[in-house]
């Protein structure tokens, strides 16, 4: 359908076709008319599929400028809420109005003054919890709320935070809520929350015609020159490389430059400047290869992406999904290569338990073997000390000490955290699994459960020369 069959202001419409859409998306087509229509939206696609469009554009025509903060939107993610705000704003230029992104580590001062003059408040939970704690935000007039990605929200979570929120908005309001999967906590906040809402589904899984989606089996030491050798003599185009940790994004980054791959890294350690340039250094080709974990899976729009290399398999398939969901879009092909190795076997069966994924063994190809340099892309440690406790009364931490020693205990009751991370149990008690996460990522369980980082398992697949993995 095209956008011009919508029923589209003319302002708006000419908008959209001047940012050169003409085609709508099945979500859009079947969403826009429902949200004109004034009703609650359950709205379900795949990562890409234009979710973003669907619910920006209908709720555009419906805000007036200078009336306060009308319409209110919760991202998971710093990057997905910069990138909804631009949507708002590009859209929404023919009427003048004005967008403003609300996240975690970004100056309050600023954000407070740009609150004073929009009609747009693109939030992350966190973030917005500690304006409404100030006083600093007026939700008195908001009349649309948007949950996007909400999958992603909860199971980062943001639940609680979510009720909060909720709670400080007017109930009369139209709520879309739009997410790539339907988990049941998903299924609670749209019974307690909408108002005989319209389902709407789209495609939702993966269109397996347009995306080729295999996997090498692979011993741990050879898995960074087989990637490399990957990369650089069957990649065209631009790529994805998924890691489980901001540690291991940061080590493969510094390898992979210094054997020649331009390379960006991006996870939730890094400052907002450097995170949004290196997403802008791909899109705009500056790059060829950005490392990043699973934040850089959700809802941005990277286009021109031709292949997704998982480094570290995902735990669930859900996760698989959004994953290889950044390649093969616009009826483009576009590659999903897994590198699995001892330790992931449990998670890429976990993985496969979703019948519709069909992932084909490969070959082993030949490639040369390249020293992967463990020290590169370590933080620098002399900026903590040897303080132990926070407060610098604890003992040294020792070399072999757990990092939770290093770092000091904090009790479960610590300060609320003001970016926009999960808020569960404040900082909480440090796990036995490891630091604790960046911003972007769940606290609990440190850097995962220790059967994705702990020693190889006994029997697994087999043996190396016979194994299989059934899909």
């Amino acid at each position: 359908m095209k956008f011009e069959d919508l029923g589209l202001n003319p302002l708006i419409l000419k908008q959209v076709r001047t940012e050169g859409f003409e085609e709508a998306t099945e979500i859009q087509a079947k969403s826009i008319p429902e949200i004109q229509k004034g009703k609650d939206i359950v709205g379900q696609s795949v990562t890409g599929s234009g979710k973003t469009v669907a619910f920006s554009i209908p709720i555009i025509d419906k805000i007036r400028q200078g009336k306060g903060i009308q319409t209110l939107i919760l991202t998971p993610t710093r990057e997905l809420c910069m990138q909804v705000k631009d949507t708002f704003e590009t859209f929404g230029k023919p009427m003048k109005l004005k967008a403003t992104a609300i996240y975690g580590g970004a100056g309050m001062e600023e954000q407070i003054r740009d609150l004073r003059r929009t009609e747009i408040v693109v939030a992350t939970p966190g973030r917005l919890l500690d304006h409404i704690g100030r006083r600093t935000i007026d939700l008195r007039n908001i009349r649309f709320l948007i949950l996007d990605e909400v999958d992603k929200m909860f199971e980062m979570g943001f639940v609680e935070d979510v009720d909060k929120i909720i709670n400080n908005i007017p109930k009369e309001r139209q709520t879309l809520l739009f997410s790539a999967t339907m988990p049941k906590k998903v299924h609670t906040v749209i019974n307690r929350y909408l108002k005989n809402p319209v389902i709407i589904k789209g495609q939702v899984t993966v269109d397996r015609s347009k995306l080729n989606q295999t996997y090498y089996d692979i011993e741990q030491n050879s898995k960074f020159s087989l990637l490399t050798s990957l990369i650089k003599k069957r990649t065209s185009g631009l790529s994805l490389i998924f890691c489980g940790t901001r540690h291991q994004v940061d080590s493969l980054t510094s390898n992979l430059k210094k054997n020649g791959i331009k390379v960006m890294a991006i996870h939730g350690g890094l400052t907002q400047n450097k995170r949004i340039h290196a997403l802008e250094s791909l899109k705009n080709e500056k790059i060829d290869v950005l490392v990043a974990t699973d934040v850089a899976a959700r809802g941005l729009d990277i286009k021109n992406v031709t292949h997704v290399y998982n480094y570290d398999v995902p735990k669930t398939s859900e996760e698989y999904i959004h994953r290889i969901g950044r390649t093969a879009r616009a009826g483009k092909n576009g590659d999903a290569v897994t590198l699995l190795c001892d330790r992931d076997y449990d998670n890429f069966r976990r993985v496969l338990s979703d019948k519709s994924l069909k992932v084909e063994k490969l070959d082993l190809p030949q490639f040369e073997k390249i020293r992967f340099d463990r020290g590169l892309g370590k933080p620098r440690t002399s900026g903590f000390g040897g303080g132990g406790y926070r407060g610098g009364n604890g003992p040294k931490r020792n070399g072999s000490g757990s990092r939770g020693s290093s770092y000091g205990q904090r009790s479960s009751n610590g300060p609320r955290k003001s970016n926009d991370g999960p808020r569960s149990g404040g900082y909480g008690q440090r796990s036995s699994n490891g630091p604790r996460k960046s911003n972007d990522e769940p606290r609990s369980g440190g850097y995962g459960q220790r059967n994705n980082s702990g020693p190889k398992r006994q029997g697994g697949f087999g043996n190396r020369s016979n194994r299989k993995v059934s899909s």
